[in-house]
């Protein structure tokens, strides 16, 4: 969907917000006149740091609320300094940190009418899933397959996530999915 410049962009956003920061500076965002349509257009996105290939930080957004550019940007400098299990991002963990975006499809609602139907329905490695009951809610981007991948695990996880017991079950839940389109690079 989106070109390599276009990814090339996102990207070198993504890196300006968190050196910015490690410069002790306001948050930095883009100035969204600056950038194509495409950049433009409202999106949802995650940025996922890592190390190491060990989390360093994840922050994100559902719901399209703000031009793309400017959503990875402020997720990049959220997932640096404002992710609360992480300590803020040290200038010494620059060099060799991998930035990972991910810009999310609009969440679709599945219809199901039990939990063997839902996992059924799920496409493992494709789909992103939020679940919602009540106040609670959690989300895994498709990525997160890769270390739950089959459906069962990932959805106990999920309920987990989601501040539920991992066996919970209601007629209530209400589970939505999305894709991703994701890419990434490492600082050097």
């Amino acid at each position: 969907m989106y070109s390599d410049e276009e990814r090339g962009i996102l990207l070198e956003v993504a890196e300006r917000a968190i050196r910015h920061g490690l410069g002790g500076g306001q948050r930095w965002l883009p100035d969204e006149a600056e950038y194509g349509e495409t950049l433009r257009a409202l999106r949802a996105t995650f940025v996922t740091l890592k190390r190491g290939g060990e989390l360093r930080g994840c922050i994100g957004t559902l719901e399209a609320h703000r031009p793309l550019v400017v959503d990875v940007a402020y997720n990049a400098h959220a997932a640096a300094f404002s992710d609360p299990r992480f300590a803020p991002l040290a200038s010494s963990e620059l060099a060799g940190l991998d930035i990972h975006i991910s810009v999310l499809s609009p969440a679709e609602a599945m219809s199901f009418d039990s939990e063997q139907d839902l996992l059924a329905r799920l496409r493992p490695g494709v789909d992103g899933l939020i679940m919602e009951e009540g106040m609670r809610r959690g989300t895994f981007l498709p990525s997160v397959w890769e270390s739950l991948a089959r459906p069962e695990q990932f959805l106990q996880h999920l309920k987990l996530k989601a501040g539920l017991p991992p066996d919970y079950w209601s007629d209530s839940l209400k589970v939505s999915r999305y894709t991703t389109e994701s890419f990434g690079r490492t600082i050097v």
